[in-house]
């Protein structure tokens, strides 16, 4: 493909299944000119290289030419639509962060939080995860069908991230609607309004820390920017949005997709019932088969470059397609379907890979052990309560997830 080729246009089927078109393209190469659905946030029919596929996926990564630079981006979403609040998803009010910065910035923000998120400060905190998970088990007592994602995927990483950032558990909920408008909403004006919202939220919460820092990790960011510097007024702001949006989604919709397809494959929910020693490469299978992050955040090429034989030229948004790659035959054997007993070497990109890899890994992993082995001890005959093929998947460019998820807990 060249770059003078007429764009693929993408729509809603797309957005529901982007398997299909990504088994159709590979017969073609790993890299493709292609127009986004018009109904996703921010860049809807916007014209991107699509790159699908492990290696390439992989390769590009931790391709350095490859900037998620926030200036460099919004200038060319800007271009695609040109009224600044129609792009409110992207504004520099919340987005100025590590994920959209390059080095040298980006080394600096990430070494602010990083030791928060290390594998043994989230061994140390396992015993509130369960806590947490258990009292929201103990909440579904008294239903029978319940959204799965409302009751539970969602409230259980929210609170643990804000016992993390020290936020008053009840002051949680609005994350949630700000997260559905900012990351797949319906509408521009609603993103507008989330992110005046979020932005005086978190202004007041910092100006509590600054009054009454405590021993968490957002006291620890505005000691950061008040006393040592190392961060602006808009990177303490965009950061700590980075973390409650970040500390969420990625568990919400893994904890979704994970369970949707163990009620599809009730066999292997029962393998997992009777030996957990299976979970931890079972999450990882979740991880793998439905990526949360079905693509990574947008990429622009600073200078021209060949991906897969294809020259991509300098200023051009790239995509990665994380979901691909994961799926990717090259790499996986029979990678559309659950195998709870998959081995563990196959090195998915579900939390990507070079330096913007997850930072919040080791959270995610340890939230959606610990939900799974709950839910099998306290439903092991849990079955989905609607069609799979009426359930609908949001409108976003990088989550991957479910808008809903019933389920029948069958208290035995």
């Amino acid at each position: 493909m060249d770059q003078d080729s007429t764009p693929l246009e993408l729509d809603d089927a797309f957005v529901q299944d982007p398997y299909s078109v990504y088994t159709k393209l590979s017969a073609e190469g790993s890299v493709h000119r292609v127009k986004m659905p018009p109904g996703v946030p921010v860049c809807g029919g916007l014209p991107v290289w699509l790159v699908i596929g492990y290696d390439a996926v992989r390769s590009a990564l931790a391709d350095p030419r490859l900037s998620t630079d926030l200036q460099r981006m919004d200038g060319l979403f800007a271009q695609n639509e040109p009224d600044s609040n129609r792009r409110a998803g992207f504004s520099p009010a919340i987005s100025s962060h590590m994920l959209n910065s390059d080095p040298p910035d980006h080394t600096r923000m990430r070494k602010l939080v990083s030791k928060s998120f290390t594998s043994r400060a989230i061994e140390v905190l396992r015993p509130e995860i369960e806590r947490i998970t258990g009292g929201l088990i103990d909440a579904l007592s008294d239903d029978d069908t319940v959204d799965l994602l409302d009751a539970f995927a969602f409230p259980l990483p929210i609170r643990v991230i804000c016992l993390l950032l020290g936020v008053p558990i009840e002051e949680h909920e609005n994350f949630k609607s700000w997260s559905q408008a900012l990351v797949s909403g319906d509408s521009p004006e609603s993103a507008a309004t989330a992110t005046a919202e979020v932005v005086a939220y978190l202004g007041e919460l910092i100006e509590r820390k600054r009054r009454v820092p405590t021993d968490d990790v957002l006291s620890a960011l505005v000691a950061a920017h008040d006393v040592d510097h190392r961060l602006t007024d808009v990177e303490l702001v965009s950061t700590a949005y980075l973390l409650f949006i970040a500390g969420f989604e990625t568990t919400l919709n893994a904890l979704g997709n994970g369970t949707l397809h163990l009620m599809g494959n009730l066999d292997q929910w029962e393998a997992l019932r009777e030996d957990r020693s299976l979970l931890p490469g079972a999450v990882e299978e979740f991880l793998r088969l439905e990526s949360p992050l079905k693509h990574a955040s947008f990429r622009c090429a600073t200078q021209s470059l060949t991906v897969g034989g294809v020259e991509i030229p300098a200023g051009d948004f790239v995509l990665l397609a994380i979901a691909s790659a994961n799926r990717d035959p090259q790499r996986f054997d029979d990678p559309h379907a659950l195998d709870v007993r998959r081995p563990a070497d196959g090195g998915h990109l579900a939390f990507g890979h070079g330096i913007h890899h997850c930072l919040g890994a080791p959270l995610a992993r340890a939230e959606v052990r610990v939900a799974f082995d709950a839910l099998l001890d306290a439903f092991p005959a849990m079955r989905l309560a609607a069609d799979p093929a009426e359930l609908r998947w949001r409108t976003s460019t990088i989550i991957r997830g479910l808008d809903s998820l019933p389920v029948r807990l069958n208290r035995r």
